[in-house]
Order: structure tokens, then C-alpha cells, then sequence
């Protein structure tokens, strides 16, 4: 079979099916790879030294809030994460990145197919941590923020890498 005929629409039979799924494994990998493409610095076990070039120290008057994802299963499902309407980020398979504000409470939002929201209430001089999990939706996956303790949040973030700027 040629590749102009793997493309193809007008295939008869199970060539046809065939033609599709191998189109449709194709994407899927190539998806799949470029998801696992996260190549920020490492977040190590336990936050990294402030000062690195992933994590600033942190502002005495501001509070600091991590994101982070641990799972790769769904790697094409990267939806931006905003905080109070603030594009801050996106959902990606393990990688992290964080954002300092000033204390308050702050709604964090992600939308795919669904939009899931947490609030966040950030005290000054304290990290808190948002772990984005994966879920199935009725289409697509969907993506949930979900607040972690600080103690399992930096255990599952140590083979996070920095995806932030």
C-alpha cells in the first residue's frame, strides 16, 4: 500500500478500517510523544533550592501556589489553567509550575470538555499545592484541581519537571 492510499477515504472493506486505525495510532503516538516533551528542570525530591533557575525565592509578602501533574496516561489533554480568569499555565503530563500572589483567595479554573473549579485561600509566606488530575469525561478527559497536602504533594512532584517561564 502506498501512503497516498493509506490516506485514502474510498478503501474498500477492511482495508478501509484498517487504513484508519493505523492513521489513528499514528496520531495517537506522535500526541503521545510530544506530551512527554516536558524538559524543564527536574523538581527533585522536595521543592528545589529557591534561587534555581526554576523556583524564585518566594516574596515575604506574597503566598506561592504550585501546579503540578504526575500522570502521563492522556498526554494530549494539556488545558491552560487560570487563576481568577489569569491564564497562569497548562495541565502538563509531569511537569509543574507555580505562580505568587498576594494573600487572599484566588478560584482556580480548568476547562476541556467540562470546567472544574477549586478555591484556593493563599496566606503570606506559604506554599500551597494543586495537583491536576485526569479523569474521564464523556468526550475527552478532563482535568481536575484538586488541593494536596504539602508533604504527599512534594513526594509526587519529585519527578515533575518545570514547565513554567
Amino acid at each position: 500500500m502506498t501512503y497516498s492510499g493509506l490516506l485514502s477515504l474510498d478503501l474498500p472493506g477492511k482495508n478501509h478500517v484498517h487504513s484508519i486505525r493505523r492513521i489513528a495510532v499514528l496520531l495517537g503516538t506522535a500526541l503521545a510523544l510530544a506530551g512527554c516533551a516536558t524538559s524543564g528542570e527536574k523538581f527533585s525530591s522536595g521543592a528545589p533550592a529557591a534561587g534555581t533557575s526554576a523556583v524564585r525565592q518566594l516574596p515575604t509578602e506574597n503566598g506561592r501556589i504550585y501546579f503540578y501533574r504526575t500522570m502521563l496516561l492522556g498526554a494530549a489533554i494539556q488545558p491552560v489553567v487560570t487563576v481568577n480568569g489569569e491564564i497562569v499555565g497548562r495541565a502538563t503530563p509531569n511537569g509543574f509550575f507555580y505562580v505568587d500572589r498576594k494573600p487572599g483567595s484566588y478560584d482556580i479554573t480548568v476547562t476541556t470538555e467540562a470546567e472544574s473549579k477549586l478555591t484556593v485561600n493563599v496566606e503570606k509566606g506559604r506554599s500551597q499545592y494543586v495537583k491536576l488530575n485526569l479523569s474521564m469525561g464523556f468526550i475527552v478527559g478532563r482535568i481536575t484541581p484538586e488541593l494536596m497536602d504539602p508533604a504527599v504533594a512534594t513526594k509526587e512532584m519529585a519527578d515533575t519537571r518545570y514547565t513554567g517561564e
